[in-house]
C-alpha cells in the first residue's frame, strides 16, 4: 500500500467501540481504579478529544485500546474493546502485534523515551514499514523517505540519515507521526502530541495532523488537556474525571452549553484573550477548580466530583450519576444539570 493511499472509512462507520472498560492498576497501597466504566465509539475520518486533569485516566485508557500496559501491576478488570468486529481485549499476543502499528497506531507524548537513541530515524520509521508491511529492506528505506517528506521534513533522505539527538523537538515529533502513519492505520491515537513544543511548532504540528487526517481519512482520539486545541482539531469530546467519562459531546455543544460543573470549571479556567482590557481596566480573574482530585485508590460514593463542585446535593454524595443523554448528542453524568444550567445556560 503506498503511503499517500487514502483509506476508504465511511464517516458513519464506527472504526472502534470502547464499551464498559475498566482498568486497574494493582499496587502496595491498594487498587488504583485509573479507568472505570469507560464507553466511547469513534468514526471513521473523525477526531475525538479527550480532556481531563492529569490522573483523570486519559492515558490509560489509550494503553488498555493498545494492550500496551505492563501487566502486573495493570490488569483490564472488564469491558470489551471492539476493533472491526474483534474485541482487541482477546486476541493472541501475536494478532495484537500485527494490529499495533498497522492498524492502530499511537503518538506518545515524549519523543525522546520513544525513538532509539543509537539508530537513524530513517531505519526506525522502515522498522515499522518491514514489520507490518512485509516490505524489501530497500523498498522500506524508500517508503520511509517518502513518509519523511509526507510529514513535512526538509531533505528528508539527509535527515533519514540522522540520529534523534540531531534533530530539534518539533522535528522529532514529525518523525513519531511519520512512524505512526507509515502503514496507513484506520485509527491514530495521540496523547498529549504537542505538550513539550513551542507554540509556532505546536501549530504546525497540529496542522500536519489536520492535514494527515484529510489526506488519509485516518480517525483521531485525541488526548489534551487544552481546550484550545480540542476546539481547532476535535468534531467529538469525551471529559474524563477520576477515571469516569463526565460528559460526551461535539465540541460546538460543549462550548456552547456544557452540562457537568466540572467541564464548566475547565472551560472558566481558560484565559480569555483581551480579558486585561476590560472597562474597568482590570483583568478578569481565572476560575479555579477548588478541592483536589479523589485518591482512586478509594471507594467513592455517590460522584466522584461532589466535594468540589458547587452544585452537589445530599444526592450527588450518595448515588453516583448515570451518564445520560441531557440532549441530542450530548451525554452528561449529573443530578444537577438543571441547576447548572440555569445558573450559566
Amino acid at each position: 500500500m503506498a503511503v499517500l493511499e487514502k483509506i476508504a472509512a465511511s464517516p458513519t462507520e464506527a472504526v472502534l467501540k470502547v464499551e464498559d472498560l475498566h482498568t486497574h492498576f494493582h499496587t502496595p497501597d491498594g487498587v488504583v481504579r485509573a479507568v472505570n466504566g469507560v464507553s466511547f465509539e469513534i468514526r471513521g475520518g473523525e477526531t475525538l478529544a479527550v480532556v481531563g486533569e492529569s490522573g483523570s485516566g486519559k492515558s490509560a485508557t489509550a494503553l488498555s485500546i493498545l494492550r500496551l500496559l505492563a501487566m502486573p501491576p495493570a490488569k483490564i478488570a472488564s469491558g470489551r474493546i471492539l476493533y472491526q468486529g474483534r474485541d482487541l481485549l482477546t486476541l493472541p499476543d501475536t494478532e495484537m502485534r500485527g494490529i499495533r502499528g498497522n492498524n492502530i497506531s499511537m503518538i506518545f507524548q515524549e519523543p525522546m523515551t520513544s525513538l532509539d537513541p543509537v539508530m537513524t530515524v530513517g531505519k526506525q520509521v522502515a522498522e515499522s514499514i518491514r514489520l507490518h508491511q512485509g516490505t524489501s529492506k530497500k523498498e522500506a528505506l524508500s517508503r520511509a523517505v517518502t513518509a519523511l517528506e509526507l510529514v513535512g521534513i526538509p531533505e528528508a533522505a539527509q535527515r533519514a540519515k540522522e540520529y534523534p539527538f540531531q534533530l530539534s523537538g518539533g522535528m522529532r515529533q514529525r518523525i513519531m507521526i511519520a512512524i505512526a502513519m507509515a502503514c496507513n492505520p484506520r485509527l491514530l491515537i495521540a496523547d498529549e502530541p504537542t505538550t513539550a513544543l513551542d507554540v509556532t511548532i505546536q501549530a504546525q504540528i497540529l496542522n500536519l495532523m489536520i492535514d494527515l487526517k484529510e489526506r488519509m481519512g485516518t480517525a483521531i482520539i485525541l488526548i489534551t488537556h487544552d481546550l484550545g486545541v480540542v476546539a481547532e482539531m476535535a468534531q467529538r469530546v469525551v471529559v474524563m474525571y477520576a477515571g469516569r467519562m463526565v460528559e460526551e459531546s461535539t465540541v460546538d455543544q460543549l462550548f456552547a452549553r456544557p452540562m457537568h460543573p466540572y467541564t464548566l470549571g475547565l472551560l472558566g479556567s481558560v484565559p480569555r484573550l483581551y480579558s486585561s482590557l476590560e472597562p474597568d481596566g482590570g483583568a478578569e480573574r481565572l476560575q479555579e477548580i477548588r478541592g483536589i482530585v479523589p485518591s482512586m485508590r478509594d471507594d467513592i460514593i455517590g460522584c466522584a466530583f461532589a466535594p468540589r463542585c458547587g452544585f452537589a446535593t445530599k444526592r450527588c454524595h450518595e448515588v453516583p450519576p448515570v451518564l445520560e443523554e441531557k440532549q441530542a448528542g450530548h451525554r452528561a453524568a449529573c443530578w444537577e444539570t438543571q441547576a447548572l444550567l440555569d445558573r450559566h445556560g
